[in-house]
């Protein structure tokens, strides 16, 4: 952390607890491909780069619920998103949280499948000809399907959410500037009509 203390808790939280640019071009992993991580655009908190990192984020932690940090980084680079933003979203689905998660993907590759209902309750008897195998072999499925329409929503939502908050918070910002400018210049007019 740089000492610096910014206006928001949320920035103050991800400048202590990210990696920094150096400690990844320092990481055994990355060293091959440190040079591209080293792009200042990668690191910058910009109206395009913040939402594309936000939904990379949103995607990686759904597709790959494990491991799910190198992969938001990694695609990151050809989005030029947001790096360490893309990898600080990622923690939506972490060791605590992921039986939640399974249980939802579960419930939703369920739903979008309409798998009972096709099937006309013939999933049981699928499970009891093929066995243990071919149950949790449609379980497995069924919530690695649920994950992809996670990871695509949430990714969706998450743009979306990220774009009108940038946009808030800038035009929060500039309306704030724009007071303070009138503020002074009528402070000024009055001065000088004194």
């Amino acid at each position: 952390m740089s000492g610096k203390r910014s206006k928001t808790w949320a920035a103050d939280m991800i400048r202590k607890y990210m990696p920094t640019r150096e400690e990844m071009a320092r990481n055994k992993y990355l060293k091959p491909i440190a040079h591209r991580f080293l792009t200042p655009e990668l690191w910058r908190f910009t109206r395009r780069s913040v939402p594309r990192g936000v939904a990379l984020g949103l995607f990686a932690a759904f597709i790959v619920p494990i491991g799910q940090i190198f992969l938001a980084a990694f695609l990151a680079l050809p989005a030029r998103a947001n790096v360490p933003l893309s990898a600080f979203v990622t923690f939506v689905t972490n060791p605590f949280t992921l039986p939640f998660w399974l249980l939802v993907a579960n419930k939703t590759g369920k739903t979008m499948l309409n798998i009972d209902a096709t099937l006309g309750g013939g999933a049981g008897s699928l499970a009891e000809d093929g066995g243990a195998l071919a149950r949790w072999l449609e379980v497995g499925g069924v919530t690695a399907f649920g994950f992809l329409v996670l990871a695509l929503f949430s990714a969706g939502l998450g743009y979306l959410i990220a774009s009108f908050a940038w946009r808030y918070i800038v035009a929060r910002k500039r309306r704030k500037r724009l007071i303070r400018m009138e503020q002074r210049l009528s402070e000024r007019l009055k001065e000088r009509g004194q």
